[in-house]
């Protein structure tokens, strides 16, 4: 692995599961309406915490087997509970879920903002400046 693989595969991963966040949470806003609708988010933390252990190198591919086999997409897919139920059992809260959503986007931008920083100051040290 060369030093930009090294360097950038957290964030690669951080980025991922931003965006992941983001599509659950803006399917969580889509189905506000619908009934039994469950809302759903992502564990950002523990997924992290599991694209860490991915990364590890084993002598046996059964060594590390991560929550019985489950992919870390799944593993940190929980559902919501509500402060308020409604009627119909969804338990999607629109106005909470908006600010989640709003959040979320801004967690990714930042993300990204510093990894465009860490581009940009590889490439000023290539340039030699």
């Amino acid at each position: 692995m060369n030093f930009i693989d090294r360097d950038f595969a957290l964030h690669e991963r951080a980025m991922r599961f931003r965006g992941q966040r983001m599509e659950v949470l803006s399917a969580n806003i889509a189905n506000a309406d619908t009934p039994n609708f469950k809302a759903r988010d992502v564990d950002f933390r523990q997924a992290m915490k599991l694209a860490k252990t991915e990364t590890l190198t084993t002598t046996r591919d059964r060594h590390f087997e991560l929550d019985g086999g489950i992919s870390p997409d799944q593993a940190t897919l929980k559902y919501r509970m509500p402060f308020n139920t409604s009627f119909d059992g969804n338990t999607v809260e629109l106005s909470m879920e908006q600010a989640k959503f709003g959040k979320a986007t801004g967690d990714f931008q930042a993300t990204l903002s510093f990894l465009e920083n860490r581009v940009s100051g590889i490439r000023k040290a290539l340039k030699g400046e």
